[in-house]
């Protein structure tokens, strides 16, 4: 992706997000320059990778195969490994009209995701096989709003806003915006984007920025190259 894309959608969401009276906190205004110079003040910020996240999976086109993300919480990973402490995350996604997040499973996280407003979001699931893999042949079941809900292998389910689906670690899942646009909130447990996301076909969790133009805001994947 271009940088100056990654810029363009920073304002575009800051919009849309803002239209659903959702205002996100202090840091995600910070300039580089705000950012570096506030750096050793920052540290579990930088530490969580708290802020924007833009990715297009490696794919280059976004339009199609992308999600927008903004993590504004996230736990210790030893606190979920000892059972006690800051286990938990949150963020607040957008997913654009014709755009998915393409198939994937978690290895630790447990997630909610919740369309917070605007169109219908559509959740395809598998449940896992043997190999770890989508089972194309088994049943599985899932939780949405707290009552169980059986899935056929690839089962799209449709959420309109207020309503969510409860994910466990291994449940295969896509989804994409139906009619429009729409702001998609995700509880879970401690998030780790480097190493808990297994993809069914070969993408990148982030995206490859092309510095065509100075950055608006720092990206997550920016903070080790930006700020040491």
């Amino acid at each position: 992706m271009r940088r100056s894309e990654v810029n363009r959608i920073m304002a575009e969401a800051e919009a849309f997000i803002a239209g659903f009276g959702f205002v996100l906190p202090p840091f995600a205004r910070w300039t580089p320059e705000e950012f570096r110079a506030r750096r050793a003040a920052a540290g579990a910020i930088v530490d969580a990778r708290l802020g924007w996240d833009i990715t297009d999976y490696g794919q280059g086109d976004f339009a199609h195969t992308g999600l927008f993300l903004f993590t504004l919480r996230n736990g210790r990973l030893d606190d979920l490994r000892r059972g006690g402490g800051m286990c938990y995350a949150e963020k607040l996604l957008i997913s654009r009209a014709g755009q998915v997040a393409p198939m994937h499973r978690h290895r630790v996280k447990a997630e909610d995701i919740i369309n917070r407003g605007g169109a219908t979001l559509c959740v395809e699931l598998f449940a896992s096989g043997r190999d770890g893999g989508p089972d194309a042949a088994a049943a599985g079941e899932v939780r949405c709003d707290g009552l169980l809900r059986r899935f056929a292998p690839g089962e799209v389910i449709r959420l309109a806003a207020g309503e969510s689906v409860t994910l466990m670690p291994g449940d295969w899942h896509a989804f994409w915006a139906e009619g429009g646009d729409v702001l998609i909130g995700e509880v879970s447990t401690v998030n780790d984007d480097l190493t808990d996301n297994v993809f069914r076909d070969p993408v990148g969790r982030f995206a490859r920025i092309e510095e065509d133009v100075a950055p608006r805001r720092l990206l997550v994947s920016d903070y080790d190259r930006w700020l040491g």
